[in-house]
């Protein structure tokens, strides 16, 4: 049967016009829910280990500005409507996610006839903190294992209920959360510990556009839209077996891969990031398998879905480094960067001045201590003038150079 759009990612676009979600939100919205379709049902050998269409994806974004779990949301919602799919509650224990996962177990038939069990979940949290706990390392190592989606077995012993064998696990993860969150809760063990680097951030700062009432906006056309959503949703739940990349899309793969351990991408050198970049392989081809499949029922990876997916997914990475700059940052680097924010927003301010902006968030010497730190970094000055002294600050390109050391 044809598919009723030749693009599902660009008519969920249209489908989403009038919300005030930025188009990147959107965009990654709709991945994630063609991956929650795919499944473990389709895969990409790569000879020493196979990689599944599955996503750990993170919406960040200050509370009131962008309505995160509501965009997410709305790619779920066409999800829920595909018969067979499985979701797993966005609260929970890890040693109920893994109950959650064994329950959620189906054998699918494969091409060549045989039956092959998996046990796949989409979980939608739409706070990210009441999913993860911050202290809760079981979950976090648990959630590292699963992404990976190793063939051999996930084991759970309890001292109670014996032990529990998830077979062929998938986990497709869409979590919400604010850059406050993430600067409290993300500590060394979420970066180093591999999670951070399995995840894709996506960020935004302010709406796409202001929509008032997007019920007025909405035509009987668009609610028929949803219906072909879905029903080519169902066509690409059918799809099963292994995708192959097309010759020519493994030269223009291999050109990449060399020119992206060459470069000079600051993420390759921030220690924070660092595993990211070395995934970042990873992240392009999952993607890639989505675009081929919201194109066609074709399960080969042509040269356009891989160069579509890097052009994607760097998009992120500027945005990325702002939310890894949020990680592990001790509370007087935020308080310094307040005061920098300010600073550079009006150019120049009188020091007690500055000082009464942020007397209500720290005392003097936090104050002093935050000020001395951004003098001694070059980057701010203090000017003294009959009235005392004046802060300036000395420019974006001195901060640059500075961020590009870090």
């Amino acid at each position: 049967m044809a598919r009723h759009f030749p693009n599902w990612i660009t008519a969920y676009e249209e489908y989403t016009q009038h919300s005030e979600a930025p188009l990147a939100f959107h965009r990654w919205t709709a991945i994630a829910t063609i991956a929650g379709a795919l499944r473990r049902r389709v895969r990409l050998e790569m000879g020493y280990f196979r990689w599944f269409p599955n996503f750990f994806l993170c919406f960040v974004a200050p509370p009131g500005i962008v309505s995160k779990s509501t965009t997410a949301d709305i790619g779920m919602a066409l999800l829920r409507r595909v018969p067979g799919i499985k979701f797993g509650p966005g609260a929970i224990t890890w040693q109920a996610l893994i109950t959650s996962l064994v329950e959620s177990r189906e054998d699918f038939a494969m091409p060549d006839g045989t039956f092959m069990p998996m046990c796949a979940i989409t979980v939608v949290a739409s706070e990210l903190g009441t999913f993860i706990q911050p202290g809760d390392q079981s979950m976090l190592n648990a959630l590292t294992h699963l992404w990976d989606g190793q063939d051999d077995p996930f084991r759970k012993r309890t001292k109670h209920d014996g032990e529990e064998i998830v077979a062929n696990p998938w986990i497709n993860l869409v979590g919400c959360t604010t850059p406050a969150w993430i600067a409290e809760n993300f500590n060394n063990y979420f970066i180093g510990g591999g999670f951070a680097s399995r995840t894709l951030f996506i960020f935004a700062e302010h709406k796409r556009q202001l929509v008032a009432y997007p019920a007025a906006k909405i035509s009987s056309k668009q609610a028929q839209l949803g219906d072909r959503l879905v029903a080519d949703l169902e066509q690409i739940a059918g799809l099963c077996g292994n995708y192959v990349l097309s010759p020519d899309a493994i030269r223009w793969g291999e050109d990449w891969y060399a020119r992206h351990h060459s470069s000079d991408n600051p993420l390759r050198l921030d220690p924070r990031s660092g595993g990211y970049f070395a995934r970042k392989q990873t992240h392009v081809h999952k993607t890639a398998m989505v675009l081929a499949a919201c194109q066609g029922n074709s399960l080969t990876i042509e040269r356009h879905h891989l160069e579509q997916a890097v052009e994607w997914v760097t998009e992120l990475e500027p945005n990325m480094l702002a939310v890894f700059g949020e990680m592990g940052k001790e509370k007087i680097t935020d308080q310094m960067a307040q005061i920098l924010k300010h600073i550079r927003e009006v150019g120049r301010v009188r020091r007690p001045d500055l000082y009464s902006k942020f007397i209500t968030q720290m005392g003097y010497p936090t104050f002093n201590d935050c000020v001395t730190g951004l003098q001694q970094a070059g980057l701010i000055e203090l000017v003294q003038d009959a009235q005392g002294f004046v802060v300036k600050y000395l420019g974006q390109q001195i901060e640059m150079k500075l961020e590009a050391k870090k």
